[in-house]
């Protein structure tokens, strides 16, 4: 398969160094589905495909979504 062919995968030191959140928000943000998915390439590393968190980066920067505050939930 070619579809493979360039991807570029990032460990988390990269990650955390585009992505100014802690280890556990982006963990969160993964199970929940807002966040791109992480890669075990063994039991003990991970990666993320560089395209995928360019992509939500980008769609973070169009969305103009307003990032809400812990703790504030509405009906809760």
């Amino acid at each position: 398969m070619q579809a493979m062919a360039n991807k570029t995968l990032i460990n988390r030191k990269v990650l955390l160094e585009m992505i100014p959140l802690s280890s556990r928000t982006i963990y969160n943000l993964e199970k929940r589905g807002e966040f791109p998915r992480r890669i075990a390439l063994t039991s003990r590393n991970v990666a993320w495909d560089l395209s995928e968190v360019e992509q939500w980066i980008e769609e973070r920067k169009s969305s103009g979504i307003q990032a809400t505050r812990p703790g504030n939930t509405i009906g809760a």
